[in-house]
C-alpha cells in the first residue's frame, strides 16, 4: 500500500471471502462507511484481469420505500467503487482524486440481502484524468445487470501511471 493512502483505506485479505481484500476507510465518519462492508479484487471467476470488482452487501438501511436498494445508495456505491478500482488496478493513490462526472443508467431494482458488485474498467487514461465505465451486477453469477455507468475522475496531483 502506498504511504499516502494509509490515511484512507485498509485493504487486507478478507478471511470470509478468499481471493478478495477488505476495503475499509480508516475514518468511520466518512460517507463511505454508510455503505457498510466492501470487498475488492482484480478479475477472477471468468472476469478479465483489467476489471476491478468491488462488492457491497445491501442492508435494510440502504432500502427505498419499495424495499429495494435506493438509487442514491447505488450511485454512492458506484462513486466509491471508482476509487477502489484505482487502487485494485494499480493506478496510484485515490484518496485525493475527484469525481468530475458520473452518469448512471438504472437497469433493474437491486435486491436487499444479496451482494452488489461493481465491475469497473478504465476506458482511457490521460495525464490528469481517468475515463471509467462499468456495470453493477447482482446474482450468484453476476447475471443480473442493475446499472451501467461512465465516469471521469480527476487524478490526485502529481499522479501518473504507465498506461498513458
Amino acid at each position: 500500500m502506498a504511504e499516502p493512502e494509509r490515511n484512507f483505506v485498509i485493504s487486507d485479505p478478507d478471511p470470509a471471502n478468499p481471493g478478495w481484500n477488505s476495503w475499509v476507510l480508516n475514518d468511520p465518519d466518512c460517507y463511505n462507511s454508510f455503505l457498510g462492508q466492501m470487498i475488492v479484487r482484480r478479475g477472477g471467476d471468468g472476469v478479465s484481469e483489467n476489471i476491478a470488482r468491488v462488492r457491497m452487501f445491501p442492508e435494510r438501511k440502504h432500502r427505498n420505500l419499495g424495499n429495494a436498494v435506493h438509487g442514491g445508495t447505488m450511485m454512492g456505491f458506484i462513486d466509491c467503487s471508482l476509487f477502489a478500482a484505482m487502487r485494485v488496478l494499480e493506478l496510484g493513490p485515490s484518496g485525493y482524486a475527484v469525481t468530475m462526472e458520473l452518469q448512471t443508467h438504472f437497469i433493474g431494482g437491486a435486491r436487499l440481502g444479496e451482494p452488489l458488485e461493481a465491475r469497473v474498467e478504465i476506458a482511457r487514461e490521460t495525464g490528469r484524468f481517468l475515463f471509467m465505465r462499468g456495470l453493477v451486477v447482482q446474482g450468484d453469477t453476476g447475471e443480473d445487470n442493475m446499472a451501467s455507468f461512465t465516469a471521469i475522475v480527476k487524478k490526485a496531483p502529481n499522479q501518473k501511471t504507465d498506461l498513458q
